[in-house]
């Protein structure tokens, strides 16, 4: 069948109120124009409302990128971050919304990096900035942002992340370890709105490496950890962290 129709059939889906994932019409007209083929390398994946693991990633499933998109609300001309680059599926609709040079993009998986960047330009919307760094540290360099998009989750909203909001932005993540919650920050860090339960993998920092065979500490953990470590020591001991234990 052609892309495009199933395309449409697609988004029709998340317009259906039986799923009420999609209600922005700049997000659906978005998500009819970007194919996700490209993306995924699979039209019957690519089309069907699952997530799918593709190098060690997971692709969000159509549903769930809408809500992420929706509750972002952005608009033509606002400077965007995505954190969680992926495949690059996210960044190529925020960028036909925004426009492709106010999207950018950082993922601590250096070949996510590639091939994001592989698969945007493919696509037409090479004009992405796609950057491979610890996305809790956001991009200051392009900042500040009026969104800032975060495809992972954690305890809180890095800090970092939101100084780098401008005023009036918005802050989209979920927040959580077990239970997840889809939340809209301010750039305060108070909860805006709590969209809906979520599952997502977390943001990892710098030194965590995607696709180890152990689980990877989240940032409160490695905090946690050597905190206890800590108060187990005494004198001279106190000065050294083993960052190792417990993994």
């Amino acid at each position: 069948m052609d892309p495009a129709v199933l395309r449409e059939d697609m988004v029709d889906s998340l317009e259906h109120e039986a799923k009420a994932a999609l209600d922005t019409e700049r997000v659906a007209l978005a998500m009819r124009d970007v194919p996700r083929e490209p993306f995924v390398g699979d039209e019957r994946v690519a089309y069907a409302d699952r997530a799918t693991e593709i190098d060690g990633t997971t692709v969000l499933a159509p549903s769930t990128a809408a809500r992420l998109l929706d509750a972002l609300d952005a608009r033509e001309g606002h400077s965007i971050l995505v954190v969680g680059a992926g495949v690059g599926y996210t960044a190529a609709v925020l960028a036909e919304i925004a426009g492709t040079e106010n999207v950018h993009a950082v993922d601590i998986d250096r070949n996510m990096v590639y091939t994001a960047r592989r698969n945007l330009s493919e696509t037409g919307y090479g004009g992405v900035l796609v950057d491979c760094r610890d996305g809790s540290r956001g991009f200051p360099e392009y900042g500040p942002f009026d969104r800032i998009l975060v495809e992972a989750a954690a305890i809180r909203p890095p800090r970092a992340l939101l100084d780098q909001l401008a005023e009036g932005g918005r802050l989209v993540m979920p927040i959580g370890t077990g239970g997840q919650t889809l939340t809209v920050l301010d750039p305060d860090g108070a909860a805006v709105e709590r969209i809906c339960p979520v599952a997502f993998r977390p943001l990892l920092v710098e030194g965590q490496q995607p696709g180890r065979l152990e689980r990877n500490r989240t940032e409160r953990e490695e905090r946690e950890f050597a905190e206890r470590d800590a108060q187990r020591r005494t004198g001279w001991e106190r000065e050294w962290i083993d960052w190792e234990r417990g993994r």
